[in-house]
């Protein structure tokens, strides 16, 4: 019998183990991801600077005497250590409704979508499997909307709740 074979398997076995277990500890050694769209604003990562936060009052019927009943909004400004900047829109009660991004690198989608982050995934292999290669991504369905695309180095994007739009915001408003 040959004992090379055997030695050869046993020792891939071992790198597997080894290369498992460093994943599993990998993985629990991350901060954990706090969910955006849908929640609370990101916490910043480490490195990562927040601009203040700017105020807008969106009008349900601009020029109107109506003009009392406005949907206050804050767009927060986050450059990543990549250089990624993500604009989050939160609403009056601190929910998030919308996000941005453009940059040298996609941010980290699963954190932030969050627990929508399932239904881009869906909406992505739909698009694929319906023809749409690889390219600009647009998945758009009635509890969420996300466009991605851009090329090496310019990554542009958007993500938002359509039905958690405060009135008198419009999609084009999340840029």
């Amino acid at each position: 019998m040959d004992t090379s074979i055997i030695s050869f398997g046993l020792r891939r076995a071992r790198v597997l183990a080894s290369l498992a277990a460093g994943l599993t500890f990998g993985v629990l050694a991350v901060s954990p991801a706090y969910a955006v769209l849908g929640g609370a604003p990101m916490t910043a990562p480490a490195g990562a600077t927040v601009s203040n936060s700017v105020s807008h009052a969106a009008s349900a019927s601009a020029g109107s005497a109506a003009a009392a009943s406005t949907s206050a909004f804050t767009v927060r400004t986050t450059t990543l250590p990549v250089g990624t900047v993500v604009n989050e829109y939160v609403g009056a009660d601190g929910t998030v409704f919308g996000i941005a991004w453009q940059g040298p690198r996609i941010p980290d989608l699963p954190t932030l979508l969050g627990s929508y982050f399932p239904q881009y995934v869906q909406g992505i292999q739909n698009q694929r499997a319906n023809g749409g290669g690889r390219g600009p991504v647009s998945v758009a369905g009635s509890a969420l909307v996300v466009r991605s695309g851009g090329h090496m180095g310019a990554f542009v994007g958007q993500a938002y709740l359509p039905q958690a739009l405060p009135a008198g915001v419009s999609a084009s408003d999340i840029q």
